[in-house]
């Protein structure tokens, strides 16, 4: 998926650098985490997932001199750090298959060695959606690689179903940024949604039986000739997305949150009733600098700010198990513009 806490990394404030060890990381009124322990120290660490076991993260970042993102797996106290993409291109979207033996990621690789250049920013802040993107199956070990999309799309934002039979991503294969399912061996491709504007970053539900996503349909002509103008070039505005949520089939789709900011990352809570995301809707900065984790339950009811960092965080998941919680923050940042990985307990 598009790198939504990178993209925000230049807008961060600079927080000081402490020893995770015997340092309390938490900010106050963060009672719905215990016990948050820093699992990477430097660089750009984001979008880390748990294996279905509970034992393992897989997660992107910029780190050793590279200019873009690879791929890694870590243990979930951080030891065993281990490179598991090729090493060229740029990747993003890691996820683990419910075995634990294999892995799934989208990569820019076939279209080059180098990572494709940065967008430009000189007349606003953009992601830019590069059709150069494939999604990828590999052993756990990243050996045994094996493409599974094939179009001259962008095909990215990958997760698998809980019964590990289905993947959901993003893709613009048909000329607009909309939802697909397809077998976890890439086969039948089947379109979930539809409406003009972008429809991304898609998880299940803990049972298989729904999707959440965020998105963004704009609604005037100028709305859409700046979605249209940006897309044509490979382009999005994150300016203002919010979560919805639809079956697995793609029917039923409804619209949960309705904040008029920017809401993204979001992922169903282990009972399936409530949804943790990411926003910066409590942001004080005009400028809406800061994001925080928030809950709301799926119809939209009972909103709770969970994060209260001043700078960054984002990208939340819980384990299976329903124990932990792993984020990406900027919080104790060794210097401006590095986002980590942090797990904590999370207090129901």
């Amino acid at each position: 998926m598009p790198k939504i806490a990178f993209i925000f990394l230049v807008l961060v404030s600079f927080t000081s650098f402490a020893s995770a060890q015997g340092t309390d990381l938490s900010m106050p009124g963060e009672k719905r985490l215990r016990n948050i322990k820093q699992l990477t120290f430097a660089g750009e660490n984001a979008e880390a997932y748990f294996s279905y076991d509970s034992k393992k993260l897989i997660f992107q970042s910029k780190r050793d001199g590279r200019q873009c993102d690879q791929i890694y797996t870590m243990n979930i106290d951080g030891t065993d750090l281990r490179m598991v993409s090729t090493g060229k291109g740029r990747t993003t979207c890691s996820f683990f298959h419910k075995s634990g033996k294999k892995i799934i990621y989208s990569s820019t690789h076939l279209g080059g060695a180098e990572c494709p250049p940065s967008p430009d920013f000189s007349q606003g802040y953009v992601w830019a959606i590069y059709p150069t993107y494939d999604i990828f199956t590999a052993n756990a070990d990243g050996t045994g690689l094996k493409q599974l999309t094939n179009s001259s799309s962008y095909d990215a934002e990958a997760t698998i179903s809980p019964d590990g039979k289905k993947i959901v991503f993003t893709s613009t294969r048909d000329g607009d940024l909309d939802i697909y399912t397809m077998d976890i061996n890439g086969k039948n491709v089947k379109r979930l949604t539809t409406e003009l504007g972008y429809d991304g970053g898609p998880f299940f539900s803990p049972d298989g039986k729904q999707i959440v996503y965020r998105a963004y349909h704009p609604k005037t002509e100028a709305e859409i000739a700046r979605y249209k103008d940006r897309l044509k070039n490979d382009l999005i505005e994150p300016n203002n997305f919010e979560i919805w949520v639809m079956n697995a089939d793609g029917t039923n789709k409804r619209q949960v949150t309705k904040l008029g900011a920017a809401s993204f990352a979001p992922f169903f809570t282990p009972d399936g009733r409530s949804i943790i995301f990411s926003t910066n809707y409590f942001a004080k900065d005009p400028r809406k600098r800061n994001f925080d984790l928030a809950l709301i339950n799926v119809d939209g009811t009972g909103l709770e700010q969970v994060t209260f960092n001043e700078t960054f965080d984002g990208f939340p998941m819980f384990s299976p198990d329903g124990k932990k919680l792993v984020f990406a923050s900027n919080r104790n940042a060794a210097k401006e513009g590095d986002t980590n990985v942090f797990i904590a307990d999370w207090v129901k």
